[in-house]
Formats: C-alpha cells, structure tokens, sequence
C-alpha cells in the first residue's frame, strides 16, 4: 500500500513516515499543499493523511481541488482545529475521516486501516431535492444547469434543510445545527438567512410554516 502525508511539521512528518513504514507501508512526504495535490496526481496513491494548515494551499483547498478532478482517494484529514465546524468543514470538502492534533497514534493507524478496508468511494453523495443539487465535495449547488452562488452561511442552512426535504424545521433546530451554540444568536437572524437564501434559490422552494418553521419543498 503506497501511502502520501502531506504534513509541514517535519518532526511530526517524520515521526508518521517511520511508523508507518514500520507497518509495511510505502510512504512519501510533502510539506506544502501544492506539491501534495502535484503529488497525488501522478502518484498512484492508495490514501493520503493531510494536515489543513500548510504553505501554498490548505488541505481543504487540495482535497476540494482533488474531488473536483475526480480523484477519490480515501483522505484522512489532520488539524489542531477541533471546533465542530472545522470538522464539518473538512469532511463537507471531501476529506474521509478527520484527526485533531495531538493525536494517538494508535487511533490514527486503526483509521487509516478501516479507510483502506472501504477503499475509494466512485464519487461522493451528492443531494438532491427536486432541480437541486448539492455536492458537499465539492461545495457546489446547482439549480438545473445554474450555479448558485452561496455564502458559507447560505450554504450550511441549504445543506441542513436538504437533508430533511419536505420536513417541516424550527428556527430553534436551526439555531442548533447551522449556528454556533456558544454564540447568543437572535432568531431573527435565521429569518434573515431565509430570505437571503430563498432569493437565490426560488421563493417557492423555502417555505414557512407559520407556528412551526420552515420546508424545503419537494
């Protein structure tokens, strides 16, 4: 098994490579995020481990590139970011697994292992609620052939609501799920983003449920 890791911390860097040759693995190393993406490209890899803060690109930068060009080698994602929304944030862009920094080595080889097992996926899921279309791969949302151009916000309240078509939503599982809970954010702040996102993406398709919430019609 040919392994990349992608890492600019060189002690870390080194530290991998040697106990992952240990284990049998072939393994490369790259500092930076250009020369990881160049890497995967022509090197026939069967997994990658990939820090998120690196020179050139940021790992979410070259594994978003990297499902838009169709490669989908199982990534396993590595930051000192461990807030809920980084997370989201790499898996959202493509990543497979994500590890906060600092790490069990042990637990990083377990998963490494069972990314491996399942092997590279064709594609990842796109959804899809009538002429909507949203691949969180790559971070894009179509209307019919139209791309909607949406802001980070926009598009988590989409991605929420498009994963419970036809359910009614409450402003306060909104809250929850699209806002930061440590934050004191006002209600009205989701009516806001309603209406931002129903001008992008038809009024008709966002609607309000007076009392209840909101739907995404079907």
């Amino acid at each position: 098994m040919r392994l990349l890791v992608v890492e600019d911390e060189s002690r870390l860097a080194s530290a991998l490579q040697r106990g992952l040759q240990a284990e049998g693995f072939a393994v490369d190393v790259e500092s930076t995020g250009p020369a990881g993406l160049d890497a995967v490209r022509h090197g026939g890899y069967d997994a990658m481990i990939l820090d998120v803060m690196l020179p050139g690109l940021s790992g979410y930068e070259v594994v978003r590139r990297l499902r838009a060009e169709e490669h989908w080698l199982p990534v396993l994602m590595l930051s000192a970011k461990d807030g809920e929304y980084d997370q989201a944030d790499g898996l959202d862009c493509g990543a497979d697994d994500y590890l906060t920094k600092p790490f069990s080595y042990v637990v990083l080889l377990a998963r490494l292992r069972a990314l491996l097992r399942r092997g590279a996926p064709e594609r990842p899921t796109v959804l899809a609620v009538g002429d909507l279309r949203l691949d969180p791969a790559r971070r894009r949302v179509t209307r019919g052939d139209l791309e909607v151009a949406l802001t980070t916000r926009e598009y988590a309240l989409l991605n929420y609501l498009m994963r419970r078509p036809g359910q009614v939503v409450s402003k306060t599982e909104l809250l929850d799920h699209v806002w930061d809970a440590s934050l004191d954010t006002a209600p009205n702040a989701v009516e806001v983003y309603v209406g931002y996102l129903r001008r992008k993406i038809g009024r008709d398709r966002l609607e309000t449920i007076r009392g209840a919430g909101y739907r995404l019609a079907t």
